[in-house]
């Protein structure tokens, strides 16, 4: 039976956070943050994944995260 963790170190235990981000170009020059994602980061090591708020929005993003 495989256990589902984190792929760097195993470990189980991990925290979301939001974040919004700019794109390029005129977005960039006038430091519009548009571009939202959570990120899902491993509490022991630190590994982290960005998932696009939209378009994962209905699904489970730890779920995700551990495979």
């Amino acid at each position: 039976m495989t256990e589902k963790g984190c792929i760097k170190c195993g470990s189980t235990s991990a925290e979301t956070k939001d974040v919004a981000m700019t794109g390029t170009g005129l977005s960039k020059m006038f430091d519009m943050q548009h571009n939202e994602f959570t990120v899902v980061y491993c509490t022991s090591c630190g590994y982290s994944e960005f998932y696009n708020k939209q378009s994962s929005a209905g699904s489970n993003i730890l779920d995700l995260f551990f495979g």
